[in-house]
């Protein structure tokens, strides 16, 4: 377990070249996937629709692992959607999270999710840079951010947002 190191990554804001040189300045070795739905509207994020991010971190070295159980339900994401609309700011625009998305995230998925089950397989796979990925540029507006915090608070091992 102390050979590996956790980072998180979002996609907003960035070009397909800052998005992949990211990863390859960082060393990343494994590429975790924590969204449910695993494409982007529109032609600017194309790059991280699923298949062409598959195909993509293949061809630079990168595993790629879908961890849909980490990913919030539609129940949790109406939370946060309804919380920003309330305060009248878009999600790409986000910077944290609504407190009720973040317990029920908490109960709903952490609880229920094997973390050290998460990290004997990365383990197995010889990980040593594994990043954790969803779209919100901002780790804090992101469901990351607290997967990322249970990961430090069970483990000891931190986490850099890149």
């Amino acid at each position: 377990m102390e050979g590996i190191q956790f980072f998180s990554i979002g996609v907003y804001g960035r070009s397909s070249d800052d998005f992949f040189n990211e990863l390859t300045e960082n060393r990343i070795d494994t590429f975790v996937d924590i969204r449910n739905r695993r494409a982007v509207r529109g032609s600017k994020y194309a790059f991280v629709n699923s298949k062409r991010l598959q195909n993509h971190l293949k061809f630079i070295g990168i595993n790629y692992l879908h961890v849909i159980e980490l990913a919030p339900t539609r129940e949790i994401r109406e939370i946060q959607k309804k919380a920003d609309a309330e305060s009248n700011v878009k999600k790409r625009e986000r910077d944290n999270l609504e407190m009720s998305f973040i317990e029920l995230y908490k109960r709903m998925i952490l609880d229920n999710f094997d973390i050290k089950s998460f990290i004997d397989l990365l383990e197995k796979m010889q990980s040593k840079n594994v990043v954790l990925f969803c779209v919100e540029l901002n780790h804090q507006a992101c469901h990351r951010s607290i997967v990322t915090e249970e990961i430090e608070s069970k483990t000891g091992l931190k986490s850099i947002h890149l």
